[in-house]
């Protein structure tokens, strides 16, 4: 199998891909052409069929799988698939695994640091708290060690949301050690907690989509409504802390523009904003610069990021 990582400009590709989205356009002429976004374990292409009433078109929807034909070509700075042929691939013909994304990292390896920074945490209302969430419910726990972190943008991929949060973790960690005043535990509590409401807002692969949930509260509620109902569970947890906890979880996207309810009122709520952010930007320009590679040596900009409003190249 070709995966899309292996893509290159000039490329005249065959294969069976899994189609991540669909819909009708028209350009500028009125012509009528079909987007579509085709997926594989390495990533995900943008594609175009301008001719969708060819013979060569086949009748395919969202999250079937698509045997392809067609040209690479830079629009851009992206790599985009031009198709002549498409049609819906027979069972059988096609491997479900070769068409999840998933994460560089070793999965047991992120396991046993999950565990590790569960075991560290030593105010015993918190340990507890970690080990209702992450040890004892064990459908939770499995949704959290193979949810995304989000549909696109950042550690969209099976084990995302487990790589972000101990990459959090690892930032949160270093924070606590440089600023004596953190307190630690509440610090990485709130880490480990701050993303759980996306086993909910989002859908398991291979849809990977909004939940009608996730649509209506977001992560973010859904994360305090989750670690509220844990609490509640739990004999003599004290109200302050809890509220504390639940501040972290509600402000750490930092600004009522990117989606928080409240603003960072506690210096953990502000480390765990900066090191969400830190994280997020970071694997963003890095899944950037990764997928879409330039290949162009005489122009190594490789245009407008929408993310980072700018456009963008990679370091000589």
């Amino acid at each position: 199998m070709r995966y899309i990582n292996d893509f290159h400009e000039g490329d005249n590709i065959t294969g069976i891909y899994l189609c991540k989205q669909k819909n009708s356009a028209i350009t500028k002429n009125g012509k009528e052409y079909e987007n579509l976004t085709l997926a594989d374990k390495t990533g995900s292409l943008n594609c175009k069929i301008w001719e969708p009433n060819s013979m060569g078109i086949g009748d395919f929807g969202v999250n079937d799988y698509v045997e392809v034909h067609g040209r690479v070509s830079v629009f851009n700075g992206a790599l985009q698939l031009a198709i002549d042929r498409a049609f819906k691939a027979t069972e059988g013909s096609y491997d479900p695994a070769d068409y999840l994304p998933v994460s560089s990292k070793d999965p047991q390896q992120m396991i046993q640091q999950l565990d590790k920074y569960i075991n560290s945490v030593q105010t015993p209302y918190l340990r507890l708290l970690l080990e209702s969430l992450f040890v004892e419910d064990v459908q939770l726990r499995e949704a959290f060690i193979k949810h995304s972190a989000a549909k696109s943008i950042h550690h969209g991929f099976v084990g995302g949301l487990l790589q972000h949060t101990l990459a959090v973790c690892d930032l949160c960690e270093f924070y606590a050690q440089r600023y004596s005043i953190i307190n630690r535990d509440l610090l990485i509590t709130a880490a480990l907690c701050h993303d759980i409401g996306k086993t909910r807002e989002l859908s398991p692969f291979p849809t990977n989509d909004y939940t009608n949930e996730g649509q209506f509260l977001g992560h973010i509620i859904i994360g305090v409504e989750i670690v509220s109902e844990k609490i509640r569970e739990i004999k003599g947890f004290p109200k302050l802390r809890a509220e504390e906890l639940k501040h972290c979880i509600l402000s750490h996207h930092g600004e009522y523009e990117y989606g928080s309810p409240k603003k960072p009122a506690i210096i953990e709520a502000v480390a765990l904003n900066f090191a969400d952010n830190t994280d997020a930007k970071l694997e963003a320009i890095t899944e950037i610069l990764e997928n879409n590679p330039n290949t162009d040596p005489a122009n190594p900009w490789m245009g407008y990021s929408k993310i980072f409003d700018t456009n963008i190249r990679p370091t000589d």
